[in-house]
C-alpha cells in the first residue's frame, strides 16, 4: 500500500530560485577548508568557514561520509574524419554489474555509454584511441540502448586503461574542459572505490586537519559507498516532481555500517548520497519485515510505503542486521533509487552537509524535505552573503533537529 503523498503533487516551479551564472564556481579554491559553511540550526542561520565544522557539530555525532571514487569517464574519440565521438561511461555491464569487478577487468569489458555525436558513428565502426603503446577499441553494441564494448591491447586492469584515456567528468554546468588538476580536487581525500561518474560534492571540503580536529573533538567517522551516477545531474522535467523517474545508483555498506548505526548516535550524512545510502537501509530493513528474503533493492516509490505498523529505525537495522548475520555477508551490495521529496519523513539522518543546488533538481527536493519551507530562507541567505554555488561551490551544515 502506498502512501497518500503519492495521490497528491509536488509543483516542481516552488523549488526553483535565480541563479545568476557567476555565482556557479567554476573551479575550486586553493584549500578545500576555507570554503564558506552556512550553518543552519533549528530555523537560525551562521555563517562560519568549513574548518569550523567540527566546532559546529554536537557532541553525540556519528559522520558517514561516502567514500566513492570518481572514474575518469569521459573518453573522446576522434575518427579518420576528424569528428569527435565522445564516449561517457554510465555503469558496467560485463564482466559483471559490480564496478570494483568491471574497474579490474583485463581485455575486454561492456558498458551502459551515453554517445556524443552519436550520428557519426556508424553501427559497425570500430573507433580507435592510442596512448604510449595502449590501443583501446570501442565498438557500438546497441545504439539505443547504448552498449559499447570495449578492448585493448594490454594486461592493464580497465581501471588503468581510462586512466590513461579518459578525461575527468566534471559536471555539464562547469563550462570549461576538464584540467589535469581536476583529477586530484574533483575527488575527496579519503575517497577509496571506483565507480562514481559524479564526486559526492559535500566531502570536497574536507581535509586532513578537519578529520584529525572531528576526532579530536571525539566526533567519530564512518565510510560506506554509494557510486554516483549522471543521473544526479538529470533535471526534473514534468510540473509535477512526482512523476520523475529517479535514476538508481549502487550502494555498498559494510557490517560496521550497520553497528555503528545501532549505537543511538546522533547521525549526521555526508553528502546527500550518504543520506540517500541511509534512508535506503531503514526500507530495506522494512522489505525484511515484509519478507525475510528480499534482497537490497530500493524502488523509487518504496519509501512511500504504508504498513499497519511501521518499524522503528532501531527495528529496521536490527533486521538488515540480523539479515547479515544469517546470511554470513560482511559487505552488503544493493543499489538504491530512494526519491525524497517534501512529505518524506526521515528515519535515519539528523543533520546533512551539502552544497547549494541546482534550482528544480532532485537535490533541492531532498533538502527541501530535510528542512522543510526554509530551504528559500537557507539559499536566499547563500545568495545575499556571496557564497559559492554547485560541485565546486561553498558548503551548508543542516541541523533542523535537536540532540535528544
Amino acid at each position: 500500500m502506498n502512501h497518500p503523498i503519492l495521490n497528491m503533487s509536488v509543483n516542481i516551479n516552488d523549488f526553483t530560485y535565480q541563479l545568476p551564472p557567476d555565482r556557479i564556481a567554476l573551479y575550486p579554491l586553493g584549500d578545500r577548508d576555507m570554503s564558506k559553511l552556512l550553518v543552519y540550526r533549528s530555523g537560525k542561520i551562521d555563517h562560519k568557514t568549513f574548518k569550523t565544522l567540527p566546532d559546529e557539530l554536537p557532541g553525540d555525532t556519528l559522520l558517514f561520509f561516502n567514500n566513492t571514487k570518481v572514474i575518469p569517464a569521459r573518453i573522446h574519440f576522434k575518427k579518420e574524419s576528424g569528428a569527435d565521438i565522445e564516449v561517457f561511461l554510465l555503469e558496467p555491464l560485463d564482466p559483471s554489474p559490480v564496478y570494483a569487478v568491471a574497474m579490474d577487468a583485463k581485455h575486454a569489458t561492456r558498458w551502459k555509454c551515453t554517445i556524443g555525436n552519436a550520428k557519426r558513428w556508424k553501427n559497425d565502426g570500430v573507433l580507435i584511441k592510442e596512448t604510449q603503446h595502449l590501443v583501446l577499441e570501442a565498438r557500438l553494441e546497441n545504439r539505443e540502448a547504448g552498449v559499447v564494448s570495449f578492448s585493448w591491447n594490454s594486461q592493464d586492469a580497465f581501471a588503468t586503461v581510462i586512466g590513461l584515456m579518459g578525461e575527468t567528468p566534471l559536471p555539464p554546468y562547469i563550462k570549461r574542459p576538464p584540467e589535469l588538476s581536476d583529477r586530484e580536487r574533483y575527488q575527496t581525500i579519503y575517497s577509496r572505490h571506483e565507480g562514481a561518474v559524479a564526486a559526492p560534492t559535500a566531502g570536497l571540503h574536507f581535509t586532513n586537519e578537519v578529520l584529525q580536529t572531528l576526532r579530536q573533538n571525539h566526533i567519530e567517522v564512518d565510510y560506506l559507498t554509494l557510486h554516483v551516477s549522471a543521473g544526479t545531474f538529470q533535471p526534473v522535467k514534468v510540473e509535477n516532481a512526482l512523476e520523475h523517474t529517479m535514476h538508481r545508483e549502487q550502494v555498498i555498506v559494510s557490517r560496521q555500517n550497520i553497528s555503528n548505526l545501532q549505537r543511538n548516535k546522533f547521525i549526521i550524512a555526508v553528502g546527500t548520497t550518504a543520506m540517500r545510502t541511509l534512508e535506503s537501509l531503514y526500507w530495506f530493513g522494512v522489505k525484511l519485515q515484509r519478507d525475510p528474503t528480499s534482497s537490497f533493492v530500493i524502488d523509487q516509490r518504496d519509501a512511500f510505503m504504508t504498513m499497519d505498523a511501521l518499524p522503528s529505525a532501531e527495528e529496521a537495522i536490527m533486521l538488515v542486521a540480523q539479515y547479515m548475520k544469517r546470511n554470513n555477508i560482511e559487505v552488503l551490495s544493493g543499489s538504491t533509487a530512494i526519491y525524497i521529496v517534501p512529505g518524506y519523513r526521515f528515519r535515519i539522518c539528523r543533520g546533512l552537509i551539502t552544497n547549494f543546488h541546482q534550482p528544480g533538481s532532485t537535490l533541492i527536493l531532498l533538502v527541501a524535505a530535510f528542512i522543510g519551507g526554509d530551504w528559500k530562507k537557507v539559499y536566499a541567505a547563500a545568495l545575499e552573503n556571496d557564497y559559492r554555488f554547485l560541485s565546486y561551490g561553498d558548503s551548508s551544515l543542516l541541523l533542523p533537529y535537536t540532540l535528544q
